[in-house]
């Protein structure tokens, strides 16, 4: 796995429902933006508010919208339940995704035998690939560097998806990897923060939330590591940086749906428990949003 991929939120309607017309849209702007991959699913979604059927509808109409489109699709299927992530794994293969986003298991705090052993018969129940999902800030738990070495010797885990925050982690990460001459495993950035740091430590991409409004920019980002243009990574980087930090002002996705709202891709709608950004949010967005020229819908 490679390059952007963008955490897809999921549009309401007034009445709570899936807006449709939105995520049409949406999915127009990241064709536009030629990322190389979307998330569905995934923390970003709203995912633990989404009802099965609409998972399984969102997965249904987003495969056959992007297909033959060069856009890769990951499923977010992974729950804190093993049976019910491989039962929703399963039913999504025969939708014809073939990658899945798995969380560290949440608020029951496994081990790290109980998570190697959770991801290991989820990876043996199903025929796709799966990317490991270490966000210990929302679960309480964490993969360490040893796990994570563990279960990349699994043919059928293939990446993960780095959220902790903590940079040196990756380092002790490829470490492990190396000392297990694990080559083919990718790590993508799960905090557009850090993903410049982790692309100069040898991560291949980012999962990302603030590429809903500046793909192009990251995917530049990417290519001038990659051909050892450092300087101006490092340039645009800075440039972008302000939206990297308050994309997450208050908890994701609220920031994310307010700045898209101010676009015209949908409207600034979210599920209970989680509620639109504050006023004192709000004043520092549109203070941020000054600062770009946006337009067709993505900030240049």
């Amino acid at each position: 796995m490679k390059g952007i991929y963008t955490a897809l939120i999921t549009p309401f309607k007034p009445d709570g429902r899936i807006d449709e017309d939105s995520l049409n849209r949406l999915l127009d702007q990241q064709r536009r933006s030629k990322v190389d991959g979307v998330v569905i699913c995934g923390t970003t979604a709203e995912s633990p508010t989404l009802e099965k059927n609409e998972k399984l509808w969102l997965f249904n109409k987003i495969q056959k919208d992007l297909n033959g489109s060069g856009i890769d699709i990951v499923a977010g299927t992974g729950s804190n339940d093993t049976e019910e992530t491989i039962q929703l794994s399963l039913e999504v293969e025969k939708i014809g995704i073939k990658k899945f986003l798995l969380v560290t298991p949440y608020y029951n705090k496994p081990t790290q035998k109980g998570l190697i052993e959770h991801f290991a018969k989820v990876a043996n129940h199903i025929q796709g690939q799966i990317i490991l999902y270490n966000v210990p800030s929302r679960t309480a738990i964490g993969l360490h560097p040893e796990t994570v070495g563990e279960l990349a010797s699994h043919p059928k885990i293939v990446a993960l998806k780095e959220a902790s925050g903590d940079v040196s982690l990756t380092s002790e990460i490829r470490a492990v990897l190396d000392r297990r001459s694990i080559r083919d495993f990718s790590i993508l950035s799960g905090d557009d923060a850090t993903f410049f740091p982790l692309l100069c430590m040898g991560a291949t991409g980012v999962i990302s939330v603030t590429s809903h409004v500046i793909a192009t920019q990251m995917k530049k980002i990417q290519t001038y590591v990659e051909t050892g243009r450092l300087e101006e990574a490092r340039a645009l980087h800075d440039r972008y940086y302000p939206i990297f930090r308050d994309a997450f002002i208050e908890t994701n996705p609220a920031p994310m749906k307010w700045m898209l709202a101010q676009l015209g891709i949908c409207e600034n709608r979210l599920r209970l428990p989680l509620v639109s950004v504050s006023l004192d949010a709000e004043k520092k967005l549109q203070d941020l949003m000054k600062r770009y020229r946006t337009e067709a819908g993505v900030i240049e």
